[in-house]
């Protein structure tokens, strides 16, 4: 038995439990804030039903479903459950995948749906007034490329689930996998059906984050079959824009709070209830404990505010915040920039860490005026430009460097076409791997540090060598003559594979927490000792979030307040929700530093804002 699972019961924790003995047992909704174990209840639930139903559910050949986040996720679940057939651990993509792939008539149909709604993409956008003339040229060659597409996707007759969308392969990406598994449970009644006598449970981790069109479909077979539905999530940590948020109940269902937080300070979580108190108003208890005397204490923590003016000394100005915390706390590890002193310097967005850490182009290419697919998967480099280099090119020169034979037949078994079935059959293996070796000795070449090569060099190397299997929307952008496709972000991908391969490098070391910088994004889920926030609306230039706006010293737009009017999400909400999770993080002291043109305002308005009490506000003049 984990500790998990054998400690003591929160609440929410007996309300779970109440809601899966009943006859038939009820769907409920938790609620639960930042540092209150959520995933411990998500692991209690899991192992109360193995107790109570294990034995009726395997007699039935029915399992218990989870489905969580990341890959990570679905290990320390396992992890603390053991290995048993009893429970289907996935991320959400496993999980669709899984309910849909016995159906290949209904996926090669919804294939051809897509492939046409392309089309009919580019054909809107030849026809748009203004279309350039090698522009039309372009889209009728991309247009004769897709019919044929569509004519080979009909002679597929199985499809898989890989990376990246290849269709006349057979193969299905990420994305594809959340539109077509949503879209086949409200079409077929029989998949409903089928999903609800497999999995008579399916509980739903982070389930603010998970997509719309998923939690509907969820919701949908519960209110038609007897269904047990759990949702385990935070609205007020929703910080993706293609999260769901909040969740209605049906009827019937349970909403389950657990204020609980015992990762927090007290001086901390008088911060987070401050944040939260405009939002949904859930009062977080408790706070983190030493044992003490043979007694649970309290940790008091620290919180500091630090309101510095917006100039070109803000690096100094930094170190000069941090080393006024060793010196003020006692605690030389904030001066750490190793993982070992466990700080972290969180910024809005990757802009500050990219232009001290060397990945300033690469950051500016993918986030400025990008859209959200490719700005919000910097920090955990999911943007799908960033995959191939992120999952498997870096990968693939590290483990060369090293000899590492077996990554790098792991990688290759997996994404090259050259060691397909369909490709081998007939032929041997060993001229295809030594073809590849050679790929690779090139790869690591274009990719050695002072290269000059680009981003781009090196997937025409992989597209020439067919190294690996790339995503059909760099196809555009390989070419001798490259030219707008009309699809989003089409110039920021363009940007990005301008870059020298050295920002790939150095973007790896940001993103493998080989620095103390993260973003604010980029830390949900996590904790460290020592916070530090940084507050810096010039530098992040980030419209979708505005901490003078949220603060109150720079002034809301129209548009700002015409969404607030109506009830739309605004920049306050998304801004709230962000620095929620930020301050949160903290388990022993938490800094805030805002940057602002005047300082003076700024002060005034945070005192205002009432966010921070009992904190301690300082300005330049301390740190001299």
């Amino acid at each position: 038995m984990t500790s998990r699972i054998g400690s003591p019961n929160t609440q929410a924790d007996i309300d779970v439990g109440d809601c899966l003995d009943q006859t038939p047992p009820r769907s409920f909704i938790m609620v639960a804030g930042a540092g209150s174990g959520k995933t411990t209840s998500l692991i209690k639930a899991l192992a109360h039903l193995r107790e109570a139903r294990g034995k009726a559910l395997r007699r039935a050949g029915q399992q218990i479903a989870c489905i969580t986040y990341t890959e990570v996720a679905v290990g320390e679940i396992s992890a603390d459950l053991g290995v048993t057939p009893l429970f289907h651990i996935s991320t959400i993509h496993s999980f669709l995948w899984s309910i849909v792939r016995a159906f290949p008539s209904d996926i090669a149909a919804w294939v051809v749906s897509r492939i046409q709604e392309k089309i009919a993409e580019k054909h809107a956008h030849y026809n748009r007034p203004g279309t350039r003339a090698a522009t039309k040229t372009t889209l009728e060659q991309e247009i004769a490329g897709l019919e044929g597409e569509l004519e080979a996707a009909s002679r597929v007759e199985k499809f898989t689930y890989g990376t990246g969308s290849r269709y006349s392969e057979g193969i299905l990406g990420h994305d594809d996998i959340l539109k077509l598994a949503p879209a086949c449970i409200e079409n077929h009644q029989l998949l409903r059906e089928i999903v609800a006598r497999r999995f008579p449970y399916i509980f739903v981790d982070e389930s603010q984050d998970t997509q719309p069109a998923v939690i509907e479909a969820l919701r949908q077979i519960a209110s038609e079959h007897p269904l047990c539905v759990g949702f385990f999530g935070d609205p007020m940590q929703k910080i993706y824009g293609t999260g769901a948020g909040p969740i209605e109940p049906l009827p019937g269902w349970v909403v389950i709070t657990k204020p609980e937080n015992f990762r927090c300070p007290t001086s901390v979580l008088g911060v987070i209830n401050a944040i939260r108190a405009s939002d949904d108003g859930l009062v977080q208890t408790r706070g983190r404990t030493v044992i003490a005397e043979g007694q649970d204490q309290p940790v008091a923590g620290t919180v500091n505010i630090f309101i510095l003016p917006s100039d070109d000394q803000r690096t100094a100005r930094l170190n000069a915040v941090r080393t006024w915390l060793a010196r003020r706390t006692g605690d030389d590890l904030w001066t750490s920039d190793t993982r070992e002193g466990d700080v972290r310097l969180l910024v809005l967005v990757h802009r500050m860490a990219a232009k001290r850490l060397g990945f300033a182009s690469l950051y500016s290419a993918l986030n400025d005026r990008a859209p959200l697919n490719l700005s919000e998967g910097i920090a955990d480099g999911s943007a799908w430009p960033l995959r191939p280099f992120v999952q498997q090119l870096l990968p693939l020169v590290v483990a060369s460097r090293s000899g590492d034979q077996f990554t790098i037949m792991s990688i290759l078994r997996a994404d090259s076409p050259c060691l397909g079935p369909e490709r081998l059959r007939g032929q041997s293996a060993a001229p295809v791997l030594t073809a590849l070796q050679r790929a690779i000795v090139q790869l690591t070449t274009l990719l050695a540090d002072g290269s000059a090569a680009t981003a781009r060099d090196v997937l025409r190397h992989v597209r020439d060598t067919e190294l690996l299997a790339l995503d059909d929307r760099f196809a555009a952008h390989l070419r001798d003559d490259p030219l707008d496709d009309g699809s989003a972000g089409f110039d920021n991908v363009a940007a990005f594979l301008d870059c020298n391969v050295g920002e790939l490098w150095a973007h790896r070391k940001y993103m493998f927490e080989e620095s103390p910088f993260a973003t604010h994004h980029g830390v949900k889920g996590a904790q460290f000792e020592r916070v530090l926030v940084v507050l810096d609306d010039e530098e992040a230039s980030y419209n979708q979030y505005s901490y003078g706006k949220y603060l109150g010293y720079t002034p809301l737009s129209g548009t700002d307040e015409a969404n607030i009017a109506d009830g739309r999400e605004s920049v306050l909400d998304r801004t709230r929700r962000l620095f929620y999770v930020c301050c949160s993080r903290a388990s022993k002291d938490l800094a805030v530093v805002v940057f602002a043109a005047d300082v003076a305002a700024a002060r005034g308005a945070v005192m205002a804002a009432q966010l921070f009490p009992n904190a301690s506000q300082h300005g330049v003049e301390d740190l001299d």
